[in-house]
């Protein structure tokens, strides 16, 4: 049997969390750090191997990955934005899997990133032949994305703050999408309570 070619996921959290004014990777989601509940859910998809890329705050951050099979990167460049980040992730995959034919980028602070999706993403691709799928919440397309190999080389040229999105407005007719049924993004305190607030009960 024929292995599918292999996807890898790199997972942007090297943000500085300004408006939320902690670090959003350990704010506590289902009784763990918000950036280990998205490795663990992660780590159940098809995807090899995961990257992290942490930056501000890194040593404190870093700990809450203890354990898990992941390739860490400390980028010391974070503060030029998140454009310096996807290079840095493309350059780790390049050296540590030159072989993946494709990767999928996701967000730190995005709580609802789930193993399902993430596959959705890789079998949109494969049945469709199209490039670059976006997950798209309404009109809205959006992390996370997988990127065939073919653009690995445009997502290291990113500059500055510039990210993926770029990509997503410039080759727009390569592009697919899956849907989001649900979207919370943790930039600010009030983003956080609106997200707890819409979890189910703990029986």
């Amino acid at each position: 049997m024929v292995k599918p070619p292999a996807c890898a996921l790199i997972l942007l959290a090297a943000g500085a969390a300004t408006r939320m004014g902690r670090p959003k990777q350990l704010l506590a989601v289902q009784g763990q750090p918000l950036l280990r509940h998205l490795v663990e859910k992660s780590l159940t998809a098809p995807v090899t191997p995961i990257i992290v890329i942490l930056g501000a705050k890194a040593a404190v951050i870093r700990p809450c990955l203890d354990g898990l099979p992941v390739e860490i990167v400390e980028h010391a460049g974070w503060a030029e934005g998140m454009g310096s980040s996807l290079r840095t992730g493309i350059a780790a995959l390049a050296a540590c899997s030159p072989t993946s034919t494709g990767v999928i980028i996701a967000l730190a602070d995005e709580p609802n990133l789930s193993a399902d999706h993430i596959t959705a993403l890789i079998e949109t691709h494969r049945r469709t032949g199209q490039p670059i799928v976006a997950s798209a919440y309404g009109t809205i397309r959006r992390p996370p994305v997988f990127f065939a190999k073919k653009y690995f080389a445009a997502l290291a040229a990113l500059q500055g703050e510039a990210g993926a999105s770029q990509l997503l407005r410039d080759y727009a007719p390569e592009v697919a999408t899956v849907a989001l049924a649900v979207v919370h993004d943790l930039d600010a305190p009030a983003d956080y309570a609106d997200y707890l607030k819409a979890q189910p009960p703990i029986a």
